[in-house]
């Protein structure tokens, strides 16, 4: 486990599974130490996440963390640096997605969503930073989408207005700390393979994934690797002059619709 990542320590929140967990992988195998944020209550086991990453040699525990509280968000950095004395990567990937018409959508449902969605990337960011400002070196990441950003999805307003506003907030922070030699992007996946977007209540489901795939560019959706190979590149130092960016990882998705 040595590559481009080599000494870098890096947090992910929603690190259990999916896009989180193999982008936990990819870190520690280009050489990081890696902290997965756990939210037990999602029913994903960061266990098997540790374990793949221990089998190959690599260094990585996980905390149980609800991104909706500040103090949990901020524990778990701490933690990071408790046990290996620095954080130089966070990436904020903890998301849900609920199927809500608009006419139905309430303030409680509105507020619940933001605050994991979007809420939880800035405590994240928030809680990285003065680390990173003292040590003149970082990387903020975020999981953002296509939609929101270069399609619609209806039923999902809330979700919509969430990942396009991390989108925002990643473009002025990447102005605002560049200077403190802190680098700010996102990656804006399309249709991947994870527990949510399987999910058939609230997302596409495995229907739904599968007749995506015959519709794209490339034929097929994506895998969780896809994504975690774009967060490899923009944590290290071969992406030094990259910020305030939103990379497209969708199999040309967004050219067909």
């Amino acid at each position: 486990m040595t590559g481009q990542l080599d000494g870098r320590v890096a947090v992910i929140t929603g690190g259990a599974s999916g896009i989180g967990a193999a982008t936990a992988v990819a870190f520690a195998r280009a050489g990081a130490r890696v902290v997965i944020g756990d939210y037990a209550p999602d029913g994903h086991d960061a266990a098997s996440v540790l374990s793949v990453i221990a089998d190959e040699g690599g260094e990585a525990f996980a905390v149980g963390v609800d991104v909706r509280d500040p103090a949990q968000v901020d524990a778990l950095v701490a933690a990071a640096c408790e046990r290996f004395g620095r954080v130089d990567i966070a990436l904020a990937n903890a998301a849900i997605a609920r199927r809500v018409p608009a006419a139905e959508l309430d303030d409680d449902a509105w507020r619940d969503l933001l605050d994991v969605d979007l809420g939880g990337v800035w405590r994240l960011f928030r809680a990285a930073l003065p680390g990173m400002r003292e040590a003149g070196w970082g990387r903020l990441l975020v999981t953002a989408s296509t939609v929101g950003n270069l399609e619609a999805w209806p039923e999902h307003a809330h979700y919509s207005a969430a990942k396009a506003a991390v989108v925002g907030l990643v473009r002025t922070l990447a102005a605002e700390l560049g200077p403190d030699g802190i680098t700010v992007n996102a990656i804006a996946p399309g249709i991947i393979r994870t527990p949510q977007t399987l999910d058939g209540v609230n997302s596409l489901g495995a229907d739904g994934v599968a007749r995506t795939g015959h519709t794209q560019p490339i034929r097929r959706v994506g895998e969780p690797a896809d994504i975690a190979a774009g967060f490899r590149y923009l944590a290290g130092e071969d992406a030094g002059f990259v910020t305030g960016h939103l990379l497209v990882i969708d199999g040309g998705r967004s050219l067909a619709h």
